[in-house]
């Protein structure tokens, strides 16, 4: 594998970026992803706010918050077009330290991981790598979101990141920027895995070419569709844990079970879904896109599938 690690990234790429020479499982490579990660997290999160703002409230409030067209416009309404964009703050910086963590450690564990466990099921290597680097992505994100939330419910909590972090730290220590911590692990652990085996299947079944013999065009097309895909998928899945985390930021609950109950079983699995199959499948589509148009951009492959797949291929 040492000698791999040399291998030049730009032919899986379909041509040479201006970061001439980069190689795979350096710090530079790293450095990428989790910049791409960054950049594509934090931008993208930043663009549906608006969309954001409404399922938090629908979450805490579905008496009066019933469809997205009817919350828009009670928001807009009682609080005034900037309304949607509260927390915007949260959602730049937040998701982007989030993403950078999310993207890059998970390159890193995944090529760890298939090396030390090697004939191991793909899928496991898949979660163990995405629950590994989201430790540390969700613990990055909490402070954000844990301010992001209550501005965006509570109108007369704070105007943003700048005088909710004193206030919401003077009021219940430094455990209120955690609270949703557990919840949050849950969120985006299945993201990756069902990306990497949707990137599979379409290369295999759909266009049924190598990687490495597609354009430039076709590989990001692929991208997009996988994006989608495990969008849509962690949509559904996630939806518990995102009613979870709601309900402990608002104080509408003291922990997670006490969460589930108060929100009801079948209420956890719709409550808000139409709004975030709305927010979450573009983003998610867009997210992985503009990350791997940063990887393309600097001479890497696209995502999608193990390092030793690359290898194996151009060695």
């Amino acid at each position: 594998m040492a000698k791999a690690a040399e291998v030049e990234m730009d032919r899986g790429a379909g041509g040479r970026g201006w970061w001439k020479g980069l190689r795979v499982s350096t710090p530079e490579y790293y450095a990428v992803c989790a910049v791409g990660g960054m950049l594509s997290a934090g931008t993208t999160h930043l663009a549906v706010t608006p969309l954001d703002v409404l399922k938090v409230n629908m979450q805490v409030n579905p008496m009066k918050y019933t469809s997205i067209l009817s919350g828009l416009s009670t928001l807009v309404r009682e609080q005034g077009p900037s309304a949607l964009w509260r927390g915007w703050g949260g959602k730049l910086f937040g998701y982007g330290a989030q993403g950078g963590f999310k993207f890059g450690l998970y390159e890193y564990f995944k090529k760890v991981y298939s090396e030390l466990l090697v004939g191991q099921n793909r899928t496991f290597v898949y979660l163990l790598s995405s629950a590994s680097a989201q430790v540390f992505a969700d613990v990055a994100l909490c402070p954000f979101e844990a301010v992001k939330v209550r501005v965006q419910t509570q109108p007369r909590f704070a105007k943003g990141l700048v005088d909710g972090f004193p206030k919401l730290y003077a009021s219940e220590g430094f455990t209120g920027f955690y609270r949703g911590l557990f919840p949050l692990w849950g969120l985006s652990i299945l993201m990756f895995s069902t990306f990497e085996h949707s990137v599979d299947i379409l290369y295999h079944h759909v266009i049924q070419k190598r990687k490495e013999d597609c354009s430039r065009v076709q590989q990001l097309s692929i991208t997009c569709m996988a994006g989608y895909i495990s969008g849509a998928a962690g949509t559904v899945i996630s939806n518990p844990a995102d009613n979870i985390v709601s309900s402990l930021y608002n104080k509408k609950a003291d922990n997670a079970l006490q969460a589930v109950r108060s929100i009801g079983l079948i209420n956890l699995f719709t409550r808000s879904l139409p709004v975030r199959f709305t927010l979450v499948g573009p983003l998610i589509t867009l997210q992985w896109f503009f990350y791997d148009t940063i990887k393309v951009f600097t001479g890497l492959p696209t995502s999608g599938g193990t390092s030793d797949d690359y290898y194996e291929t151009n060695s």
